[in-house]
């Protein structure tokens, strides 16, 4: 389910047939989960349990099946007529059913699988304020992080603590040293990280097997699908030929589903078998690509950041191409406000917003991205733009728009160029002059200076980590140097630009003195 160096249980004796492993494929055995003999589960001290291919395997090749009756879900547990009666569904059902579980012990008819997991994932949800504060200050996590722990005890204190003096059915039968916030902080890291897609009546779960295989980005090597989006309840009103990507629920981006499909449309599966012909009881795990015998066989989480990645399953890869750091709005205001009155700023932006233009946004926070490369937004550059431009340039603009009812189409700037236009020229010529390539650099430095230190002490502590024994601080630091690289190559970019500019003007001034 992870990357090599996500956390996972140490091994009882390590290789291909440790104890727990033994106990995991008895368990398999009894719920009919099958996997080809052409893989291999083994289990590390350093790595945990990963998947490895003992033959070749080629494209098309089923290598798992798995019936849902052997996955966790609100569906399946033993606790489902509780959870039905209390109305939780999501992460927060989810969660009921796998504390409900994990607290029967051996009792469980999930015991053989839940003795695999660790008792928590090292996310960062799970981690002490503290450690949040100390080791993710400056990165894109840090007040995520927090807020997440606010509304997760706000979800156990409203929705969890209340079933133990219930009436509900079973209420009575649970154990409240199971069902405390860190229980629920713990099942929560463990949903997050490893639960899938299943479909419209089990909703997401726990999948056996499917969560053991390590995800490297850009490196899908194994397919998790459901061959069918088939309802197991009379009174379901699921379309049997219907796709189920989405559950509706807001957490399901927080799980591996990025890479679950139903392929099936117009009623046949994406190799060409009629739906009616396929089990609709079982999912599937079926290779994309050739895999040579001795390699790890990989699943990919999708184009996925170290922010993410850290976020939601708990490690970070090195020279991840889908990293990018964000600057806030409100650190642009910073800058703003150094330079111009807060009249000025607000006229500027307001201008910025009537030409259509808007920034991200999540949690209520508005923010622009730097790709891995360090180029900024677009929508970055063009408010800088409109924040930097001389009273007689920004006056007969704004009267434009306001005349045009806010129409970019009919606003002309600079020689009947509009704005609009500018963007069409990726900026670059246009938008990016030297004033907001000094912004860019001061901004760069801003966000920088919340990390609290400089990157080569981060980088010195990151030499004298290691990767295993200390998972929180190893991949915290991964996570603060990536951004801070991308913030090096955000000032290499504005930098470049003023030297080009600078560079360009040299000869006109030439030229002029010779006149």
């Amino acid at each position: 389910m992870h990357a090599a160096t996500a956390s996972k249980t140490m091994a009882s004796g390590a290789g291909s047939n440790s104890r727990r492993l033994r106990a995991f494929k008895r368990w398999m055995k009894w719920q009919s989960v099958e996997y080809s003999d052409a893989l291999e589960l083994t289990d590390s001290l350093d790595d945990g349990v990963t998947v490895r291919a003992v033959r070749d395997l080629k494209e098309g090749d089923v290598v798992a099946t798995i019936p849902k009756s052997a996955c966790l879900t609100v569906r399946t547990s033993g606790a489902s007529e509780m959870i039905e009666a209390a109305g939780l569904d999501g992460c927060l059902g989810l969660s009921v059913a796998l504390m409900f579980e994990r607290s029967l012990g051996g009792e469980s008819p999930w015991a053989g699988y839940l003795q695999l997991l660790p008792p928590q994932e090292p996310l960062p949800l799970t981690w002490t304020l503290s450690d949040v504060d100390l080791l993710l200050c400056g990165t894109e996590l840090h007040r995520t992080v927090k807020e997440d722990r606010a509304l997760i005890y706000e979800d156990w204190k409203e929705c969890i603590l209340p079933l133990l003096d219930s009436s509900l059915p079973g209420s009575s039968e649970l154990n409240p040293d199971f069902f405390g916030v860190d229980q629920y902080l713990s099942a929560r890291s463990l949903i997050a990280s490893r639960s899938f897609a299943i479909d419209e009546y089990h909703g997401s779960g726990m999948v056996p097997l499917a969560d053991l295989f390590n995800h490297k980005t850009g490196a899908e090597d194994v397919h998790f699908t459901n061959v069918s989006s088939y309802s197991e309840s009379d009174d379901s009103d699921v379309d049997d030929n219907q796709s189920t990507d989405s559950l509706g629920e807001e957490d399901s981006t927080n799980s591996p589903t990025q890479n679950i499909a139903e392929n099936m449309f117009n009623g046949h599966s994406e190799d060409g078998i009629p739906a009616s012909e396929v089990d609709p009881t079982v999912l599937q795990m079926i290779m994309v690509k050739n895999v040579k015998a001795g390699i790890e066989v990989f699943n990919t989480y999708g184009s996925v950041g170290n922010a993410a990645l850290l976020h939601r399953y708990g490690f970070t890869e090195e020279n991840n191409p889908y990293d990018i750091v964000n600057i806030d709005l409100e650190l642009v205001l910073q800058w703003s406000s150094s330079s111009f009155s807060s009249r000025h700023t607000r006229a500027r932006i307001a201008l910025w917003r009537r030409l259509g233009y808007s920034a991200c946004e999540s949690q209520g926070t508005e923010y622009y991205e730097i790709s891995f490369g360090g180029e900024p937004q677009l929508e970055l550059l063009i408010l800088l733009y409109i924040i930097l431009l001389p009273e007689d340039e920004y006056h007969p603009l704004d009267l434009a728009v306001s005349k045009g009812n806010g129409s970019i189409s009919k606003v002309n700037h600079q020689n009947s160029t509009c704005i609009e236009q500018m963007a069409r020229a990726m900026s670059e010529d246009l938008v990016l002059t030297e004033g907001v390539s000094n912004a860019l650099l001061t901004l760069a430095d801003m966000r920088e200076s919340l990390y609290g230190n400089a990157i080569q002490d981060d980088m010195e502590a990151l030499s004298r980590c290691c990767r295993i024994q200390d998972r929180k601080m190893y991949h915290s630091l991964m996570l603060r140097i990536s951004e801070r690289r991308i913030l090096g190559k955000l000032r290499c970019y504005a930098s470049a630009r003023v030297a080009s500019l600078k560079t360009t003007k040299a000869p006109q001034r030439k030229r002029l003195k010779r006149k």
